[in-house]
């Protein structure tokens, strides 16, 4: 047998198995994309190992956990400041002592109480999946707590708190996936909105609110929670959130 045979044999050998091969190939492609499929539909996106999913949980709790006892220290230390700057202007005479507990009052900086209404808001059951509906329109966001908190101050709210966190100028209000961030402590619903003042006027304020009008008219077509009820007398925190100012204008 002459070196061409030998080749020619070979050759041949390649081209009978090529075939199979090119199958076996194809049906591997085909398995591993419909197993990437299947994993992509199963998780929806999450991750569909549970441990990771618990673990991501537990630090969000802790974090939490840790922003207010946090919040909690810097309120004891704001305290005794305030304490120490009590005793200075009881020295100084009564004036000082007037000028200060105003000016702690302003700053919501004292723990206060009244009269007061509570409006709790709370995302849509689950069960309720209207066709053509967008699922981000049947959960409460910012700017419906915002509306809310607009609405009592404009109706003459005194003092306020979220979750029993009390608000002050300084307070703002952050959507962060399906919670909401106050002081950086982050909040699920249901969320509860609590305003110290003449409990009638803040009843007419979120009435005539434009933007709660059309917020109701979600509630009755979706049943997103939207209660209004009035609290008796409550007790108010201290505000207890960062005192730190990034800007500040004048206004007269």
């Amino acid at each position: 047998m002459d070196r061409g045979d030998t080749l020619r044999r070979a050759r041949d050998k390649a081209r009978a198995t090529r075939g199979p091969l090119r199958i076996a190939t194809v049906v591997v492609c085909v398995l591993a994309g419909f197993m990437m499929a299947t994993g992509a539909l199963a998780s929806r996106g999450n991750d569909l190992r549970p441990a990771r999913t618990t673990q991501l949980a537990a630090l969000v709790q802790a974090e939490a956990d840790r922003a207010d006892q946090l919040a909690r220290t810097a309120a004891n230390l704001r305290s005794e400041v305030d304490g120490l700057a009590r005793t200075r202007a009881d020295d100084a005479g009564g004036p000082a002592v007037a000028d200060l507990t105003a000016a702690a009052e302003r700053a919501d900086s004292v723990p206060v109480s009244g009269p007061a209404l509570t409006v709790t808001l709370r995302d849509a059951p689950a069960s309720v999946q209207p066709a053509g509906v967008d699922a981000d329109l049947l959960i409460v966001h910012q700017q419906d707590i915002q509306a809310v908190v607009n609405a009592l101050w404009a109706g003459g709210a005194e003092a306020m708190t979220i979750q029993g966190q009390r608000l002050s100028s300084r307070t703002g209000i952050k959507c962060v996936g399906n919670t909401v961030v106050l002081h950086g402590v982050p909040y699920a619903p249901p969320y509860r909105i609590t305003a110290i003042g003449d409990v009638a006027q803040l009843e007419e304020a979120l009435r005539n609110s434009d933007y709660l009008r059309l917020y109701r008219q979600y509630v009755d077509a979706y049943r997103l929670g939207y209660d209004v009820a009035r609290a008796g007398r409550v007790e108010m925190p201290a505000y207890a959130g960062p005192a730190e100012f990034t800007h500040a204008e004048v206004t007269r």
